[in-house]
């Protein structure tokens, strides 16, 4: 097991309390499929844990096996700076197989954000150091694909099935 390099933080997209027993991190990337499976799995986890669980997310977009992923991640920063970063990050992974320069534009005029501003800061690629931070961030801690999961800190390398992964945290969830 390895040790996540950089802690949670205030910069990092955080649901959940801090003062919740276990955090579950993820390095991942909008295009992959399996991160795809994922997110179901964590919504359903959420629900189950309430609020013993902290999810935190950071971008990890596998640009060679997927076009769009590094768009999609900034696209979700930009959203962030509008105050509505998980209302994108689910709609791009409610949307993955969908996903284009046109779509994610549609994602944000739907989501109600101002889309000549979000337009622009895709375009200038005003975020893309925020992505690269994260990816770079996770190499550092040992992240080699998508999802990359780490429990209160530790690399998670198990199953990430919904009862593996229940198994786990409600080990150190108590």
């Amino acid at each position: 097991m390895s040790d996540l390099t950089v802690p949670v933080s205030e910069a990092d997209h955080i649901q959940g309390s801090a003062q919740a027993t276990v955090t579950l991190l993820e390095y991942g990337d909008y295009q992959c499929p399996y991160c795809g499976q994922a997110y179901g799995i964590i919504k359903d986890l959420q629900a189950a844990l309430g609020g013993k669980l902290r999810f935190v997310f950071r971008n990890f977009p596998l640009t060679k096996a997927h076009p769009y992923a590094e768009l999609a991640a900034e696209a979700a920063e930009a959203a962030a700076a509008a105050g509505k970063f998980w209302e994108m990050h689910d709609t791009l992974y409610e949307n993955q197989r969908a996903l284009s320069e046109e779509s994610i534009v549609e994602f944000a005029r739907k989501l109600g954000l101002d889309v000549p501003q979000f337009a622009e800061d895709i375009e200038k690629r005003r975020f893309r150091s925020r992505v690269r931070k994260d990816f770079m961030n996770g190499v550092k801690s040992g992240v080699s694909g998508t999802p990359g999961f780490f429990i209160n800190g530790e690399k998670y390398d198990e199953s990430w099935d919904y009862d593996t992964l229940l198994s786990a945290l409600s080990r150190l969830s108590g």
